[in-house]
């Protein structure tokens, strides 16, 4: 898994990148945007970061790596 500060540098450098082009966006859409995605950046590590999460992906990757039984 990915540090979550790349992924927020990551987002950024695309969210930029979407941004140097202003085909039919105006300013204003451009700023909704961008507060959207970074709140929707932030909102996805505290999920990701989270212990229930943490604790799923470990028991699924233990079970997929476990020796098959019967």
């Amino acid at each position: 898994m990915e540090n979550p500060t790349t992924v927020v540098a990551l987002l950024a450098a695309r969210l930029t990148a979407l941004l140097r082009s202003d085909d039919g966006m105006s300013t204003v859409e451009y700023a909704v945007g961008l507060v959207a995605a970074a709140a929707f950046a932030g909102l996805l590590i505290v999920i990701v970061n989270g212990a229930g999460v943490l604790d799923a992906l470990t028991g699924l990757i233990e079970r997929a790596l476990a020796p098959a039984t019967g």
